[in-house]
């Protein structure tokens, strides 16, 4: 039997995926939780083979609790579930050593498979999404300039990103000149736009 912990803060999804991984002769979900924090005392406590996590959490995140759990659990593999097949969310879960990487829009009958290879220790990744990454341009920004990018997208001037960050005004401006040059763009809205795109923001 294949022991399951669930994590999904959407109580009608959360629902659904326990009933439909309750149909399987050897698939036992053991818990299911609605949030990031309570996904590591339940995979403490039950010691699930699995951990099925939804990237969108509020609190901590499904990455950040599969690198939790990679820390603190490693005998529990764990399976993502995005809506977001974009090849940064990817790396970010590769590099939180998750086996798995599943969207969500992908027919109810794989999910079950996926679990079953993840528990073998098969690594299970949707072939499309792991050719866009191979082929997709790495994110030259660090996270600190993806922060001040993303806080400029949001419309905010370089004295409230400062005040947010608890930076210097001229040392937002220096973050955001950088954006620009290392991004090839005309201005600060070009580089959100060239982020966006690329999937970095």
């Amino acid at each position: 039997m294949i022991r399951v912990v669930l994590a999904e803060d959407m109580h009608l999804i959360r629902g659904a995926l326990v009933a439909l991984l309750d149909m399987e002769p050897d698939v036992e979900v053991v818990a299911d939780v609605s949030s990031g924090e309570a996904v590591m005392p339940a995979v403490l406590e039950h010691r699930p083979d699995v951990a099925v996590l939804d990237v969108q959490m509020p609190g901590i995140d499904g990455l950040q609790a599969a690198s939790m759990i990679a820390e603190q659990a490693p005998e529990c593999r764990t399976l993502i579930l995005t809506q977001n097949g974009r090849p940064d969310v990817l790396r970010r879960a590769l590099s939180a050593k998750a086996l798995g990487f599943m969207l969500k829009d992908a027919p109810p009958a794989e999910l079950a498979g996926a679990i079953r290879r993840v528990a073998a220790g098969e690594r299970v990744i949707d072939p499309d999404l792991a050719t866009a990454t191979i082929e997709a341009r790495a994110n030259p920004l660090t996270d600190r300039e993806v922060e001040v990018l993303r806080l400029a997208g949001e419309g905010d001037e370089p004295g409230e990103i400062a005040a947010r960050l608890h930076l210097a005004k001229g040392t937002v401006r220096n973050y955001l000149g950088t954006i620009v040059t290392k991004l090839g763009a005309r201005n600060r809205l070009d580089a959100v736009r060239i982020a966006t795109e690329a999937g970095w923001l």
